[in-house]
């Protein structure tokens, strides 16, 4: 994810800056989805393990990233701690 586009976008909730996910958070969220036990904020479960994500600089919220793209709606959010983490 470009460096640039980090410095402008912030989450669409808290308005808060977002940064990329890190590796272990990353692969541990990959493991809760692959387990079926995590849900966006729109309550469905997510259907593919994520390639990279953003989270907000708090942990709070986690975005996807599809294809480059930072997928920013509301809906499409994970609250981390959902994850008992």
């Amino acid at each position: 994810m470009d460096k640039r586009l980090l410095d402008i976008i912030c989450c669409p909730v808290t308005k808060l800056p977002l940064q990329l996910l890190g590796s272990e958070q990353l692969a541990t969220l990959n493991t809760a989805i692959s387990a079926g036990q995590v849900r966006n904020h729109a309550a469905e479960p997510l259907p593919a393990t994520l390639s990279e994500a953003l989270v907000t600089r708090n942990g709070r919220l986690v975005y996807p990233i599809r294809d480059g793209i930072p997928v920013l709606l509301e809906e499409e959010s994970i609250d981390w701690h959902q994850l008992g983490l």
